[in-house]
């Protein structure tokens, strides 16, 4: 018999073998219809795989995020299947789950898919799941699995084999598809029940635009027809709120080829939108104690050989460029020049906590198929911040960046947020983490603390960590329920020997500080990005680009007009005219579509009576107000940043 520990502690026993399955089903026949894969010893597999000592065991149904990942990447092969089918020659190379779905890459050849293909791709997939076949698992040595593709001709899983060694190598089959694959898949194809495939696009073999183009076909998948449906609502909505779409429309950002991918241009309004952004981090900082710094956009390559970046974020950045013999490095992070500024002037415990920021500009060679907008970016503009201070000082320093992030949720209206927790994995230590097994379990521990005493949400990932310490990586979820990874705040125990950084003691000995590193409005990029979709293009006013527009009704009130624009701009409020000789009715359409959050109407009454009348976005009329009320009113809204 084998002992099996289940999540809440209570401890079953079972004969030799036993399957996942017949764990759920021992459990409970209600569950064993609803799970989809089990994790066992923390190994998410097949809930058919046996188990052959004692273990923990977890099942996993639609519910966790592991069985919709397995979900989706058995839907993934069940796409496969219907396109083997149309495109008998067709090539596969990997069909991941993704955050919401699934896709695959795939070689068709000379043959061409379009967005009409779906549709019958769809029929296919809805045709196979009813057969309710199984995914079966069969383990094949190396050899043979390359015989297998080289007779098929199959470079592409030829290149995946070569990093495979025997023993990890297993084919999936369900119906008549067959694709190597590590697993592990639900149960049966019957549990797919509602299907759509959502677009067709082009993706470089392994991202690399050197590579031939595979056609990348999107897909999601739900246990039920209304899960569907509610989704489909949802994605309806998000085409309307895509950053790229109203980035454009809004005149906030764009690229240029000439300027080069993933390098975005911050038009005018973008750029209020930055200078808003930059003042809130700034103030709020600012009260907190913070140094401002600039340092440059380049460095030396010794520098990131001495934190560590080189090597393990080599990829990530772009080629050297060499002068005089010594190469030179755009910077992809801002740490090490920060070390350098602590590390400028001695310090001493009276110094501490050592608090400076910067909007550091930074570069990171993204892969040009990963690039995604603003969200994935070349360049990025980064609310970068790192805390100097000692093991006492801690706790507090890092509840209190914690504090600023509640803050500035408040500010933009994020209701819902957790902190993710990224732990270090003991086994790879020395080759992706530092080899400091003592100091990674007294962060971990001292970041975990400061979590729970400050009672924030937060979830534990394993083996997702810097390589010098454990970080929160914090995810939020706009308004129409998109998730979001929006900043981190890391802990550092590394660096600080490595720049051979110290302050002086109480005690008069030299002691290495711990380093904080934080970003709690993550990128510019990134943060507009999630804010054009969060409001839909229609900003908060202290953040509009355009916070007022002014519709004269004839051409005859214009000097008024521009009486009321002279004092709205003596107040600091961003606001234009609509001169244009159009009816009035199609200023008011064109400034909603423009979402300017106040309109102002100036016809015969309002100059008689020097008022204005006031329209709000989403709102309508306002009614008539004196032009000082109105200023009042604005101005105040603006200095609170209020959301409405």
């Amino acid at each position: 018999m084998i002992k099996i520990t289940l999540p809440d502690g209570s401890v079953r026993e079972y004969q030799q073998g036993v399957t996942g399955m017949e764990i759920a089903k021992s459990i409970s026949e209600g569950l064993a219809r609803k799970v989809l894969v089990a994790s066992v010893n923390g190994e998410t597999v097949d809930l058919s795989k046996s188990i052959d000592g004692d273990a923990t065991f977890k099942l996993h149904t639609w519910d966790d995020a592991e069985g919709k990942s397995t979900f989706w990447h058995s839907s993934a092969h069940l796409m496969a299947e219907a396109v083997q089918d149309c495109f008998p020659h067709a090539k596969f190379w990997v069909g991941p789950a993704i955050d919401k779905g699934f896709y695959y890459d795939i070689d068709l050849g000379e043959n061409k898919m379009s967005e009409d293909d779906l549709a019958v791709l769809e029929k296919k997939m809805n045709d196979y799941a009813k057969q309710n076949n199984p995914y079966v698992r069969k383990a094949m040595p190396k050899d043979e699995a390359v015989q297998y593709f080289s007779q098929k001709g199959d470079e592409y899983k030829l290149d995946l084999l070569q990093n495979l060694n025997d023993g990890e190598i297993s084919f999936y089959t369900q119906g008549s598809f067959t694709d190597l694959c590590r697993g592990p898949h639900i149960p049966s194809t019957g549990i797919i029940k509602a299907i759509k495939l959502t677009s067709v696009a082009g993706a470089y073999w392994k991202g690399d635009e050197k590579n031939k183009q595979l056609t990348r076909i999107y897909g999601v998948t739900f246990p039920n027809q209304k899960e569907l449906d509610e989704y489909l609502l949802m994605l309806e909505e998000a085409k309307k709120r895509d950053h790229r779409k109203l980035g454009k429309e809004l005149s906030i950002f764009t690229m240029d080829d000439d300027v080069g991918q993933g390098l975005p241009l911050w038009l005018p309004n973008g750029g209020i939108i930055i200078e808003e952004l930059e003042r809130l981090a700034k103030e709020t900082e600012n009260e907190a104690g913070y140094k401002r710094v600039v340092t440059p956009h380049l460095a030396k390559e010794s520098m990131y050989l001495t934190s560590g970046h080189l090597p393990y974020y080599a990829d990530s950045m772009f080629p050297p460029m060499e002068l005089d013999g010594t190469k030179y490095y755009l910077r992809a992070m801002n740490c090490p020049h920060h070390h350098k500024v602590y590390d400028a002037e001695p310090k001493s415990y009276k110094d501490l906590p050592y608090r400076i920021a910067e909007y550091g500009t930074c570069y990171r060679y993204e892969q040009s198929g990963e690039l995604f907008g603003l969200m994935r970016v070349r360049c990025l503009h980064m609310n970068d911040a790192h805390i100097y201070c000692s093991k006492d000082q801690f706790a507090d320093e890092f509840r209190a960046v914690n504090q600023m992030y509640l803050k500035y949720f408040k500010i933009f209206g994020v209701d819902k947020y957790v902190m993710r927790l990224s732990l270090h994995d003991p086994k790879k230590l020395g080759q992706k983490y530092i080899n400091e097994p003592a100091l990674w379990q007294q962060t971990e521990a001292m970041v975990r603390q400061v979590l729970i005493d400050s009672e924030i949400p937060f979830i534990e990932v394993q083996d997702e960590a810097a390589f010098y310490g454990p970080k929160i990586d914090v995810q939020i979820w706009s308004a129409i329920g998109r998730e979001f990874t929006l900043a981190t705040n890391q802990v550092d125990f590394n660096s600080g020997n490595k720049f051979k950084l110290s302050y002086t003691t109480q005690n008069n000995t030299a002691e290495v500080p711990l380093i904080i590193h934080r970003a709690p409005l993550g990128t510019h990029e990134r943060f507009i990005g999630f804010l054009l979709e969060h409001y839909a293009g229609k900003f908060p006013t202290w953040i509009a680009p355009l916070q007022v527009k002014v519709l004269p009704i004839s051409d005859k009130f214009l000097p008024y007009a521009q009486e009321v624009i002279k004092k709205l701009k003596k107040a600091n409020i961003r606001v234009e005219v609509d001169d244009r000789s159009e009816k009035i009715g199609k200023k008011i359409r064109d400034t909603e579509l423009l979402k300017v959050p106040y309109m102002l109407i100036i016809g015969e009454k309002e100059q008689q009576e020097q008022q204005v009348s006031v329209r709000r976005q989403g709102k309508g009329d306002l009614g008539s107000k004196s032009i000082d009320d109105f200023v009042a009113e604005i101005t105040s809204e603006i200095a609170e940043r209020r959301g409405e």
